[in-house]
């Protein structure tokens, strides 16, 4: 065939390249296109997620609290359960480092009690003259790590015959600091097992909603809708009183982790229902149920995986919320009770307002549990904006 002429007669100029196509060639790319040219979608999505500073910032934050829990005991400078009937409300005491200009260390003054008989509470006032040097690596208040292995080390103690009280002491003279980090290992678990639970709930419930349709849909979504319109909090309390007085603090525990995660789960199946609305109509799904593929693995390997990624962000928000129930009813006292300790626990030191008035420091454990909130809020913000990594 030959070659079209313009009006002068004279051939056109031809600028296509002859040379066989090769979908892997890279050699038009800069270094940094390559690399991102080249890279995984797990990669793209760690990159997108640490430009996002503030999501960063608080996955490590999450990442050092949940390494502490496991270590809560060698952390805490006192069992979960020593009184020190001595100093019982004892107010938060300062560290120093110098004493009257000279360099002494880590170290706090000794503390003498009084009594205030116009306002009935206990004054302490610090002796000067009293240095206790905090101690580090060593051993103090036996304990059993895990409730398994005996032990005695802890990163820092109070000196000897002395006292450290860095967060203050409850009605009976137990150290807040310590209690809050034994705390923090049921209230930060308690998130995680309860979003397992509504996690699997809502991918299987959403799922077969979104892929069959019709009347499953119609029900399902007819019973999400009744749950969602019942207030939480009495809900809560309903299912959390049923709950018999007879049971051990373990089983409570699974009880509460049940209740969180059976009312959590509706709005992670409306998102899996909407995914596969959309994706059940695609042509690789036609093409499995062709080679006579069932349903349960159409949805289990092609469906799902497909939107992992926007599930986790999803399931990350909503711990928060779990979290906060579980706190709820303990401070209610419908929740976990003692011997277990939790920051919800915790706090129902605080409900008498006239203990929120001479002993502020009983509403400390309010503190991690804000942190934290918004730790999971921020985290997955960028996750949810890391799951698509082309926008």
């Amino acid at each position: 065939m030959s070659s079209p002429l313009p009006a002068s007669g004279a051939p056109l100029e031809h600028f296509v390249s002859t040379a066989p196509f090769n979908p892997d060639s890279v050699e038009e790319m800069t270094a940094d296109q390559q690399r991102v040219h080249q890279a995984s979608q797990l990669r793209l999505m760690w990159w997108k997620f640490k430009r996002h500073r503030l999501a960063l910032f608080s996955a490590i934050f999450l990442a050092v609290l949940y390494g502490m829990i496991v270590i809560a005991e060698f952390l805490a400078p006192y069992n979960l359960h020593t009184r020190n009937t001595d100093f019982i409300h004892a107010p938060p005491q300062g560290i120093h480092l110098f004493h009257e200009g000279e360099f002494v260390g880590p170290f706090t003054y000794g503390r003498t009690m009084s009594l205030d008989m116009e306002n009935l509470r206990r004054v302490y006032t610090d002796d000067t003259s009293d240095i206790q040097k905090i101690r580090f690596f060593c051993s103090g208040d036996s304990y059993r790590f895990w409730g398994l292995i005996e032990g005695s080390f802890h990163l820092f103690c109070p000196a000897k015959d002395g006292e450290l009280f860095l967060l203050g002491t409850d009605r009976l003279g137990r150290d807040m600091l310590s209690r809050i980090l034994y705390g923090a290992r049921i209230s930060l678990t308690i998130g995680l097992l309860g979003i397992a639970f509504s996690f699997v709930l809502g991918i299987v419930i959403g799922g077969i909603a979104g892929y069959y349709g019709g009347k499953i849909d119609l029900v399902v979504q007819r019973v999400i809708e009744v749950l969602q319109s019942i207030p939480s909090i009495p809900l809560w309390l309903a299912l959390a009183a049923i709950m018999p007085v007879t049971w051990s603090p373990i089983l409570v525990y699974l009880g509460i982790t049940i209740i969180l995660g059976l009312l959590d789960w509706t709005g992670l199946a409306r998102a899996v229902r909407s995914k596969l609305f959309a994706l059940r109509e695609e042509d690789y799904v036609l093409a499995a149920q062709l080679m006579g593929a069932r349903a349960k693995r159409i949805i289990g390997r092609h469906l799902v995986p497909g939107f992992m990624s926007h599930l986790i962000a999803t399931a990350t928000i909503s711990i928060p919320g779990m979290i906060l129930g579980e706190t709820a009813l303990s401070f209610l006292g419908l929740g976990l009770r003692p011997p277990i300790t939790s920051w919800g626990i915790l706090l129902t030191e605080a409900r008498d307002v006239s203990a929120i008035a001479f002993y502020p420091w009983l509403l400390l454990p309010t503190v991690p549990v804000i942190l934290v909130i918004l730790a999971f809020n921020f985290m997955g913000d960028g996750m949810r904006d890391a799951a698509d990594p082309y926008k």
